[in-house]
């Protein structure tokens, strides 16, 4: 059984988590302050945390340093308060896996715990869940499925250059549910569509989910990607834009 920490200093918070998590059949390992999960973390080694950011005391934003100095394996998934994008931002340079924001909705949670099993399985390897194919008339569709971080960076400057070479029209960046990025990843992204802006090849975006939606514009994406919720009126907006 995969043991699972959860760090919050509100215990209806805590009896919550571990109602969902046993239920998902996690050995569920319960903190009430910064200090006593580090405690826990050390002894226990759980390969997934995921701790409050405003605690007193000890915060989790250095909960998640701590952590990651212990084991840099370790997922952290940080849990914000509405409108604290700002923190989930700075966690997120702190190699956070996710962020997750108050009230957490079951939905989120579980695509969350599924990106970072995904990650678990993955190990240290490179990061190979890109995948591009062309939609015709020199639109390319890039499907992103897995973590962005730095293990992506090869791939992803691979798939932009092949584009650019093959003078590609538009490029449409498609994410998946199970998609993370992080602070490493934001910036390989920020990089290429500097790059694709300068050669005057538009990019749109589907499929971000509202968290990262938000946290994208919090880091400028939007300033060089346009954002839709269905494939077919990002490709539509990519021909005309191409022209």
């Amino acid at each position: 059984m995969k043991k699972i920490l959860i760090i919050d200093d509100e215990k209806p918070t805590l009896a919550m988590f571990r109602l969902f998590l046993k239920a998902y059949g996690y050995e569920v390992l319960l903190a009430e302050n910064g200090l006593e999960g580090l405690e826990i973390f050390r002894r226990e080694k759980p390969p997934i945390v995921l701790t409050d950011i405003k605690m007193p005391g000890l915060d989790g934003l250095e909960v998640l340093r701590q952590v990651k100095e212990i084991d840099p394996r370790a997922e952290v998934i940080v849990i914000s308060g509405h409108g604290d994008m700002e923190l989930a931002m700075r966690a997120l340079q702190l190699n956070a896996s996710d962020f997750l924001s108050k009230p957490v909705q079951k939905s989120e949670l579980d695509i969350a715990l599924k990106r970072a099993e995904e990650r678990l399985k993955q190990g240290g390897g490179e990061d190979r869940t890109l995948q591009v194919r062309e939609e015709g008339n020199r639109l390319y569709v890039l499907t992103v499925e897995g973590d962005v971080s730095s293990r992506s960076e090869s791939s992803w400057n691979e798939a932009f250059q092949s584009i650019f070479k093959e003078q590609g029209r538009g490029i449409l960046l498609r994410f998946s549910e199970q998609t993370s990025v992080n602070s490493a990843g934001v910036a390989i992204i920020i990089q290429l569509l500097l790059e694709a802006d300068r050669r005057r090849v538009p990019v749109a975006v589907s499929g971000l989910s509202d968290h990262f939606n938000k946290f994208f514009d919090l880091v400028g994406i939007n300033h060089y990607a346009r954002y839709f919720e269905q494939d077919e009126a990002a490709l539509a907006y990519l021909e005309n834009a191409s022209r």
